[in-house]
C-alpha cells in the first residue's frame, strides 16, 4: 500500500512545502518535504496579484467557476436527457448516432479546437462574439464532455430494472413522471460522477481559453497558473506557484468532498421484488 500511495502523495507534500519555502525560489534546490522556515507570503501574494496582468484571484476563479459550472450542469442535463433516449426508447438511427457519438468521444479535444473556433466565432452580436468570449469556452468544454457523459449515464441507466416504470405506468404515471419520480432518484451516483467530471474539464480547461480568450478580464485560473511558468521556466517564483497550484486545486478537492456521499453505487439494488 505505501509502495503505491507514495508515488501519489510525495509530489503533493512536495509542492506544499515549496509554497511555505520563505527563500522565494526560482529553481527548486532539492526534494526537500522539509522547508527551512515557514512563511504563508507566497499564499498572500497570490491572492493580491497573481500575475502581472491587471486581474485579481477572485475574479480568475469567478471566471473558472463560471465555465466548470456550466459544463457541469449541461453535462448533467443534456447528458442524462440523450442518455434515457438511447437507453429506453427505440427510434431511427439509434445506432448510428451511438457510433457517432463513441466516435467524437475518441477524438483528442486539440482536434476540435480549430473547427470549433471558427464556428463559434461566426455568431456575433454587436461587439460580442462568441467565440471570444467565456461563453464560446464553456460551448467547446460542453461539447467534449457530452459524449462521455452520455454513455456513462446511459450505462448506469440500462442497470435500472425496466419494471420499475412499468409498475409506476400500470399506476398511472406518464413517461416524464416515471423519469423524474424514478430514474433520476436512483441515478444519483452516475449524475454526480458526471457532475464531478464535467466541473473537472471546465475548471482546468486551457488550451480552449488560450485560443479564444484574448481580454485579460476574461482569464481563468489555470491561464493565469502558466503565465507564471515564463518562456523557459527560468525566473518562475516557484513559491508563487505552487501556492497558486494549491489554491486552484482546493475548489475541486471541496467539490468532491461535497458530492463523495452521492457517489454510492447500488441503489437501484432490491428495488424491485422477486
Amino acid at each position: 500500500c505505501l509502495a503505491i500511495a507514495f508515488p501519489v502523495i510525495f509530489p503533493i507534500l512536495w509542492i506544499v512545502s515549496l509554497s511555505l519555502d520563505p527563500r522565494g525560489l526560482t529553481r527548486p534546490d532539492g526534494l526537500n518535504l522539509i522547508p527551512p522556515g515557514i512563511s504563508f507570503d507566497a499564499y498572500g501574494r497570490v491572492l493580491e496579484q497573481p500575475t502581472s496582468n491587471d486581474i485579481s484571484f477572485l475574479q480568475l476563479a469567478a471566471n473558472s467557476l463560471l465555465v466548470a459550472s456550466g459544463t457541469a450542469i449541461a453535462s448533467v442535463l443534456i447528458g442524462v436527457s440523450a442518455a434515457y433516449a438511447f437507453s429506453r426508447m427505440q427510434f431511427r438511427g439509434r445506432e448510428v448516432l451511438m457510433i457517432a457519438i463513441l466516435g467524437v468521444l475518441m477524438l483528442p479535444a486539440v482536434a476540435t479546437i480549430a473547427p470549433l473556433f471558427v464556428l463559434l466565432t461566426r455568431f456575433q452580436i454587436g461587439d460580442f462574439v462568441l467565440g471570444r468570449s467565456l461563453y464560446g469556452v464553456m460551448i467547446a468544454v460542453i461539447s467534449g464532455a457530452l459524449p462521455f457523459a452520455i454513455w456513462n449515464l446511459k450505462g448506469y441507466l440500462d442497470t435500472i430494472p425496466r419494471e420499475l416504470e412499468e409498475a409506476a405506468s400500470v399506476d398511472g404515471a406518464s413517461r416524464n413522471q416515471s423519469f423524474f419520480r424514478i430514474i433520476l432518484p436512483l441515478a444519483v451516483p452516475a449524475l454526480a460522477v458526471t457532475a464531478f467530471l464535467g466541473f473537472i474539464a471546465g475548471w482546468t480547461e486551457y488550451y480552449f481559453t488560450v485560443i479564444f480568450i484574448s481580454e485579460v478580464n476574461q482569464q481563468t485560473l489555470a491561464y493565469a497558473l502558466n503565465l507564471l511558468v515564463g518562456q523557459f521556466s527560468t525566473q518562475t517564483p516557484w513559491s508563487d506557484f505552487s501556492a497558486f497550484a494549491i489554491l486552484f486545486a482546493l475548489p475541486v478537492a471541496l467539490v468532491y468532498v461535497f458530492l463523495q456521499k452521492y457517489i454510492i453505487g447500488g441503489l437501484a439494488v432490491g428495488g424491485v421484488k422477486g
